[in-house]
């Protein structure tokens, strides 16, 4: 009953999405930090992913709410921006291990340490923590050098990506799930023992100031650019995931993820297969880590834990694992629940507290339930949608048509030889 009640939401005509969306946008130009607002103007993108009408319509009503209504109806208001930044930061981050658990089906725990590898390395060398141990006052570095620590993110992060592949090639299951957990860990402990005897990293203190982008001397200091870096890089990353999963590797990933004993007698190289899986993910969220570092010009461990990284496969996990649009609806909405809806709740019932209306423990803060809330999603998305709230597609071949087609009549491959030789 749950699956015929889901399918019955596509096919939403266009004239109800044109509506909602106007609707969503004057109440975010009109109302202050009204959380119904955005989460209905952020909703919005799945209406449009739903609406009876061409992919091309589609599209063009995708990149207008995301280009044009978010930017210039909550473009003044920083706290809008801070949170739909905030929401990218996670989508971009969950597409990255989308492609390791979803594709691939390696699961990984220790995701927030690529993340942690980009970061560090543009914090490091932007500011002046690199004078401790290259010689020569080459640094701190401007912003301008923000746009190619994105791609130095990115190399770092899957150099990081592979060194995990290496040794966890012969281990899978929940035997790999531990052995990335504690790679993850020791990342972040590494970090923050590193300023001793070199001081690299500045350990436990962090590092900071960590210069802000800017190009064409244009300071990037706003949510509002953040937002537009963090949305370019979320559509190159949508590209590359679409573009892996109709390709070869693509399809490699998926036959070690259904079979690896069938994949690999198929002629597959489970090392290159899984070290492409590990390398790729881990390249995106090198180069998230990097803008993460350039937003908050603050790092320090703490932002890298392991809560971290189930945090963000809770949101593969729930969205759909394997699936582009279930990826970005499960960190989307993960991320809104815990900065967002959790926050504002709280702070309604503390008001009503201070009015005498209520009498509200600290105990029973909604802000300290977050995991709880996590636990009881998943559970409930396991019972009702194991698949994930938009599960991954899978390409269905029409047997018939194989079977009708000039091909199907001839043997082909070893049995071609072999009738040959017969004749």
């Amino acid at each position: 009953m749950a699956n015929i009640g889901w399918k019955s939401i596509k096919g939403i005509p266009l004239i109800f999405t044109l509506i909602w969306i106007v609707g969503f946008a004057s109440a975010l130009h009109f109302l202050d930090k009204s959380v119904i607002a955005f989460l209905g103007i952020l909703f919005s993108i799945i209406l449009i992913y739903y609406t009876n009408s061409s992919k091309m319509v589609r599209m063009i009503l995708g990149a207008a709410v995301l280009l044009l209504i978010i930017p210039l109806v909550a473009g003044d208001n920083r706290y809008y921006m801070e949170v739909a930044s905030q929401v990218g930061i996670y989508v971009a981050m969950a597409l990255g291990l989308n492609i390791v658990v979803g594709f691939a089906g390696l699961l990984d725990l220790g995701y927030v340490a690529f993340f942690a590898a980009g970061a560090y390395a543009y914090a490091i060398f932007s500011t002046s923590q690199a004078n401790q141990f290259i010689p020569g006052e080459l640094f701190p570095l401007t912003g301008d050098w923000f746009w190619p620590f994105l791609i130095v993110g990115l190399i770092v992060a899957a150099i990081f990506g592979i060194l995990l592949g290496l040794p966890v090639l012969r281990v899978k299951g929940d035997y790999l799930a531990i052995v990335t957990l504690g790679f993850g860990e020791i990342i972040r402990i590494i970090f923050n023992n590193l300023d001793k005897p070199i001081n690299i990293t500045n350990g436990p203190q962090g590092i900071t100031p960590i210069p802000q982008p800017e190009l064409f001397g244009i300071k990037m200091s706003t949510p509002f650019y953040f937002y537009f870096i963090v949305l370019f890089v979320i559509i190159f990353i949508v590209i590359a995931n679409i573009r892996f999963e109709h390709s070869r590797l693509g399809r490699a990933w998926v036959a070690v993820r259904e079979d690896e004993l069938a994949a690999q007698s198929m002629g597959i190289s489970l090392l290159n297969t899984k070290l492409a899986a590990f390398a790729t993910g881990a390249s995106f969220a090198g180069v998230v880590g990097v803008i993460f570092a350039a937003k908050q010009t603050f790092i320090d461990p703490t932002s890298f834990t392991l809560m971290e990284s189930i945090g963000i496969l809770v949101m593969v996990i729930l969205g759909g694992s394997g699936s582009i649009p279930g990826v970005i609806l499960g960190a989307a909405f993960v991320t809104v629940l815990q900065v967002q809806l959790l926050k504002e709740f709280s702070n309604f019932l503390h008001s009503l507290q201070q009015s005498g209306i209520i009498n509200l423990p600290n105990q029973l803060d909604p802000s300290k339930f977050q995991r709880l809330i996590f636990g009881v999603m998943l559970i409930l998305v396991a019972l009702y949608r194991p698949n994930g709230l938009i599960p991954a597609k899978r390409k269905k071949n029409d047997l018939d048509a194989i079977r009708g087609s000039k091909y199907s009549g001839g043997k082909l491959g070893i049995l071609s030889k072999l009738q040959g030789k017969e004749s």
